[in-house]
């Protein structure tokens, strides 16, 4: 007897329906074709002491299961339950009159309990868009799943409950979300606020101007002096995520398979801070199944490097094309997978190798070379994308003994929000452009064009701060988000004056100061 299932095999954020066919004649022979990996050659052995184990008797035939399109290679434990499914109809134990309208994924526990499994998110929109009745997936990935609207999605515990659904047994209902509900609610729940943080006015001010703008931002300053603890504030000043930007985002999770068990929808943008160890596969993306890497996962969020000159050279320079493209490319022999990384680039690190340079506390022991050696650890190249260069000094006690709390996020957020508003009605004729640091050179002339005063004084701070060449477009996208933060149609003098300011490391004179 022959009968199909169908499952889906996930490359990169798209999915493609997979046809099993599984053909049952006399004998005692098993035959899969259809290039599968080892996890689901291995699957059989899983298969038949989950069918023991919930009740029925595996079947003494020969068996044939092909895996169409068999050009397409099938990797991971999720074609499992359509494989046991395929193989009891088959059989005769399970009624095949609907198993043309689902598709089904899951790994199956020699128990027959079913366990959750990766990409679910991308199967639901492939089985909607293909006008698929229902999915049927393990019960920790329903609420992923159930995001997808017209579609009938179905959580099970076990392999005998998805028997008894095809057979007519029990009653199932599907699951339903209110998308919009449950997105709205976990949208404004931070745990980390601003207004914990005392002192540090002038570096809360680049935080809330790289917000506003989407710039890149590195903060420059001793240890202890509250770098790492202001950068994990910065996601609870950001816009809040669109829904089309919750749903990319949580897909990519879903596919890399960090997305935890339960939820349905990521509602605040992702903050994501690898340690100096990370290879260069981990954080661009890879392997063998080509998964997401870090850039990918901080999609619509934050990348926070901490210590920037720790990492390896080969893995910062892997970050340069991806910056600038905000989106990643991962090439295989047969096959391409791009991800999208449109992402604020935050990092923070010491000003010299014992960390003390500029500290008016401690005495820094480095010499004029050795702090020069440890700048050039960040390529220009690199540095060159990152349009906010911020110092960090240590809080005097003073400001740490105030027992009156800072400025909130909240309060931080809606100035951003009001300035987000202001660009996004400005490049709405842009396609892929949404905020000022998107800009190109050519919209930076027409948008963030200075006037006189401000030229010379831009040209007199160039030539006596010795700054690069680089910087003069990075200032004026930078002080075109202060000018949208004042509501300001045009850009200022005193607007150039503050951008001016965050282009510390462009100094020349970087390692002679103090």
């Amino acid at each position: 007897m022959l009968v199909k299932t169908f499952c889906a095999e996930v490359m990169g954020l798209e999915a493609t329906t997979i046809t099993i066919e599984v053909n049952m004649t006399r004998g005692v022979m098993f035959h899969l074709s259809g290039l599968a990996d080892t996890a689901v050659k291995e699957s059989y052995d899983r298969i038949r002491a989950a069918i023991t184990n919930v009740g029925f008797k595996t079947p003494t035939a020969d068996l044939t299961i092909n895996l169409s399109p068999a050009d397409i290679r099938k990797e991971g434990s999720g074609y499992d339950l359509p494989l046991a499914i395929g193989i009891l109809a088959a059989h005769g134990k399970i009624s095949d009159s609907m198993l043309n309208d689902y598709i089904m994924i899951g790994e199956l526990g020699l128990d027959g309990k079913l366990k959750p499994v990766s990409g679910v998110l991308s199967v639901a929109i492939r089985a909607r868009k293909e006008q698929f009745k229902g999915l049927i997936v393990p019960k920790e990935n329903v609420y992923e799943a159930a995001v997808v609207n017209n579609l009938e999605v179905f959580g099970m515990d076990n392999l005998a409950d998805v028997i008894n659904f095809f057979n007519g047994y029990g009653d199932f209902e599907p699951t339903i979300i209110d998308t919009r509900k449950v997105f709205y609610e976990q949208q404004y729940s931070y745990d980390l606020d601003f207004a914990d943080v005392k002192g540090q006015e002038s570096v809360k001010r680049a935080l809330e101007v790289a917000a506003a703008g989407g710039h890149n931002l590195i903060m420059i300053g001793p240890p202890g002096s509250g770098k790492s603890m202001m950068a994990k504030r910065l996601p609870s000043i950001l816009p809040p995520l669109s829904l089309s930007e919750s749903l990319e985002t949580t897909q990519i999770h879903s596919v890399a398979g960090k997305l935890p068990n339960g939820t349905s929808l990521i509602s605040q943008r992702p903050f994501r801070s690898p340690h100096h160890t990370v290879s260069q596969v981990a954080m661009t993306g890879g392997g063998n199944r080509a998964l997401p890497g870090e850039v990918s996962m901080a999609h619509n969020g934050v990348l926070f490097l901490d210590e920037l000159p720790e990492f390896s050279k080969c893995t910062l320079e892997v970050l340069r094309q991806p910056l600038e493209d905000r989106k990643i490319t991962i090439s295989r022999a047969k096959y391409t997978v791009e991800y999208p990384c449109s992402l604020m680039f935050v990092a923070s690190m010491n000003p010299c190798p014992c960390g003390y340079y500029g500290d008016p506390i401690h005495h820094c022991v480095c010499t004029p070379g050795q702090i020069q050696r440890y700048m050039n650890k960040i390529s220009g190249p690199l540095l060159d994308r990152i349009d906010i260069h911020c110092e960090v000094t240590v809080v005097p006690f003073k400001d740490l003994s105030l027992m009156q709390p800072g400025e909130s996020s909240s309060v931080i957020r809606e100035r951003v929000i009001k300035a987000r508003q202001i660009q996004e009605e400005r490049y709405k004729d842009y396609r892929g452009v949404h905020c000022n640091a998107q800009m190109s050179e050519r919209m930076i002339h027409q948008f963030a064009q200075p006037d006189n005063a401000s030229l010379d004084m831009l040209r007199m701070a160039m030539e006596r701060l010795k700054l690069s060449a680089r910087a003069y477009s990075r200032i004026l996208k930078v002080a075109r988000t202060i000018a949208d933060l004042e509501g300001a149609d045009h850009v200022l003098l005193q607007h150039i004056a503050e951008a001016i300011g965050y282009r510390s490391l462009d100094r020349g004179d970087w390692a002679e100061r103090g």
